[in-house]
Protein backbone atom coordinates (compact mmCIF):
# COMPACT_ATOMS: atom_id res chain seq x y z
CA UNK A 1 0.00 0.00 0.00
CA UNK A 2 0.96 3.45 -0.81
CA UNK A 3 -0.34 7.08 0.52
CA UNK A 4 -2.46 7.53 -2.86
CA UNK A 5 -3.95 3.71 -2.23
CA UNK A 6 -4.67 4.57 1.62
CA UNK A 7 -6.22 8.35 0.71
CA UNK A 8 -8.51 6.12 -1.85
CA UNK A 9 -9.55 3.59 0.69
CA UNK A 10 -9.98 6.56 3.13
CA UNK A 11 -12.11 8.21 0.77
CA UNK A 12 -14.10 5.01 -0.23
CA UNK A 13 -14.61 4.29 3.74
CA UNK A 14 -15.33 8.27 5.10
CA UNK A 15 -19.39 7.98 4.91
CA UNK A 16 -19.08 4.78 6.57
CA UNK A 17 -17.29 5.80 9.34
CA UNK A 18 -19.73 8.96 9.56
CA UNK A 19 -22.42 6.48 9.52
CA UNK A 20 -20.97 4.34 12.17
CA UNK A 21 -20.63 7.09 14.72
CA UNK A 22 -23.82 8.54 14.13
CA UNK A 23 -22.42 12.14 12.62
CA UNK A 24 -24.51 14.33 9.85
CA UNK A 25 -22.35 15.66 7.28
CA UNK A 26 -21.83 19.37 9.43
CA UNK A 27 -20.29 17.69 12.42
CA UNK A 28 -18.55 15.42 10.40
CA UNK A 29 -16.85 17.81 8.47
CA UNK A 30 -15.97 19.57 11.32
CA UNK A 31 -14.53 17.31 12.92
CA UNK A 32 -12.18 16.51 9.99
CA UNK A 33 -11.54 20.50 9.53
CA UNK A 34 -13.08 20.40 5.65
CA UNK A 35 -16.37 22.09 4.72
CA UNK A 36 -19.72 20.09 4.28
CA UNK A 37 -18.99 20.25 0.48
CA UNK A 38 -16.14 19.25 0.10
CA UNK A 39 -17.38 16.39 2.44
CA UNK A 40 -20.33 15.63 0.29
CA UNK A 41 -18.13 16.07 -3.07
CA UNK A 42 -15.95 13.10 -1.14
CA UNK A 43 -18.45 10.87 -0.71
CA UNK A 44 -20.07 11.19 -3.82
CA UNK A 45 -16.80 9.81 -4.98
CA UNK A 46 -16.25 13.52 -7.14
CA UNK A 47 -12.74 14.34 -5.28
CA UNK A 48 -10.66 12.42 -2.66
CA UNK A 49 -9.62 13.16 1.23
CA UNK A 50 -6.24 14.31 0.94
CA UNK A 51 -3.39 12.80 2.70
CA UNK A 52 -3.91 15.16 5.64
CA UNK A 53 -7.64 14.37 5.70
CA UNK A 54 -7.12 10.98 5.39
CA UNK A 55 -4.81 10.80 8.25
CA UNK A 56 -6.83 12.69 10.42
CA UNK A 57 -9.82 10.18 9.64
CA UNK A 58 -7.39 7.64 10.84
CA UNK A 59 -6.44 9.16 13.98
CA UNK A 60 -9.48 10.76 15.46
CA UNK A 61 -11.67 7.65 14.44
CA UNK A 62 -8.81 4.82 15.32
CA UNK A 63 -11.53 3.37 17.38
CA UNK A 64 -13.65 2.79 14.24
CA UNK A 65 -14.58 -0.92 13.59
CA UNK A 66 -14.56 0.32 9.71
CA UNK A 67 -11.39 1.48 9.30
CA UNK A 68 -10.00 -1.28 11.75
CA UNK A 69 -11.45 -3.97 9.19
CA UNK A 70 -10.37 -2.35 6.25
CA UNK A 71 -7.05 -1.77 7.37
CA UNK A 72 -5.90 -4.43 9.43
CA UNK A 73 -6.29 -3.19 13.26
CA UNK A 74 -4.42 -0.06 14.65
CA UNK A 75 -4.84 2.60 12.08
CA UNK A 76 -1.58 4.80 13.77
CA UNK A 77 0.76 1.84 13.06
CA UNK A 78 -0.46 2.60 9.01
CA UNK A 79 -0.08 5.72 8.93
CA UNK A 80 3.10 6.43 10.60
CA UNK A 81 4.43 3.18 8.05
CA UNK A 82 3.22 5.41 5.01
CA UNK A 83 4.63 8.90 7.42
CA UNK A 84 7.99 7.93 8.04
CA UNK A 85 8.97 5.24 5.17
CA UNK A 86 12.31 5.81 4.90
CA UNK A 87 12.74 7.64 8.78
CA UNK A 88 13.53 5.76 11.97
CA UNK A 89 11.62 6.95 14.68
CA UNK A 90 10.97 5.58 18.48
CA UNK A 91 7.43 3.73 18.40
CA UNK A 92 5.08 2.66 21.23
CA UNK A 93 5.25 -0.16 23.05
CA UNK A 94 2.80 -3.06 20.87
CA UNK A 95 0.50 -6.11 22.62
CA UNK A 96 2.82 -8.27 19.95
CA UNK A 97 0.44 -8.66 17.01
CA UNK A 98 -1.59 -11.68 18.08
CA UNK A 99 -4.48 -10.46 15.84
CA UNK A 100 -3.11 -8.66 12.60
CA UNK A 101 -0.10 -9.63 12.46
CA UNK A 102 1.84 -12.26 11.09
CA UNK A 103 5.30 -13.47 12.02
CA UNK A 104 7.78 -12.97 9.00
CA UNK A 105 11.19 -13.72 10.81
CA UNK A 106 12.26 -14.27 14.59
CA UNK A 107 15.10 -14.15 16.65
CA UNK A 108 16.17 -14.01 19.93
CA UNK A 109 16.40 -9.95 19.94
CA UNK A 110 13.57 -8.96 17.76
CA UNK A 111 11.08 -10.21 15.22
CA UNK A 112 9.67 -8.83 11.88
CA UNK A 113 5.90 -9.27 11.52
CA UNK A 114 3.57 -8.13 8.34
CA UNK A 115 0.20 -6.72 8.62
CA UNK A 116 -2.55 -9.49 7.25
CA UNK A 117 -4.59 -6.52 5.16
CA UNK A 118 -2.11 -3.69 4.64
CA UNK A 119 0.58 -5.57 4.02
CA UNK A 120 3.23 -3.39 5.93
CA UNK A 121 6.08 -4.32 8.05
CA UNK A 122 7.46 -3.78 11.42
CA UNK A 123 10.33 -4.69 13.58
CA UNK A 124 9.52 -5.57 17.39
CA UNK A 125 12.33 -6.26 20.32
CA UNK A 126 11.67 -9.10 21.95
CA UNK A 127 9.93 -6.91 24.13
CA UNK A 128 7.40 -6.38 21.40
CA UNK A 129 8.70 -2.77 20.99
CA UNK A 130 8.10 -1.29 17.62
CA UNK A 131 11.24 0.25 16.54
CA UNK A 132 10.69 0.31 12.84
CA UNK A 133 8.06 -0.09 10.26
CA UNK A 134 7.87 0.10 6.68
CA UNK A 135 6.14 -1.35 3.64
CA UNK A 136 9.49 -2.63 2.60
CA UNK A 137 10.64 -6.08 4.03
CA UNK A 138 14.62 -5.37 2.70
CA UNK A 139 14.25 -1.97 4.57
CA UNK A 140 12.92 -4.06 7.55
CA UNK A 141 14.95 -6.68 7.52
CA UNK A 142 18.37 -3.68 7.13
CA UNK A 143 16.60 -2.06 10.47
CA UNK A 144 16.85 -5.13 12.12
CA UNK A 145 20.81 -5.88 11.28
CA UNK A 146 21.13 -2.15 12.61
CA UNK A 147 19.23 -2.95 15.86
CA UNK A 148 21.11 -5.99 16.33
CA UNK A 149 24.29 -4.47 16.06
CA UNK A 150 23.43 -1.85 17.97
CA UNK A 151 22.69 -4.15 21.47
Amino acid sequence: MNRDEFISMMSKNLKLVRTEYELNQDKMAHCLGISKKTLVEIEKGRTLLGWTGSAALAVIFSDSSVLQNAFGGEMSDLVKALAFDDTTINFRQTHGGKVWWRQIETTDKWKIQQNYISQHYRLLTAGDRCVYSSFHLEKVRKAAAEYEQGL
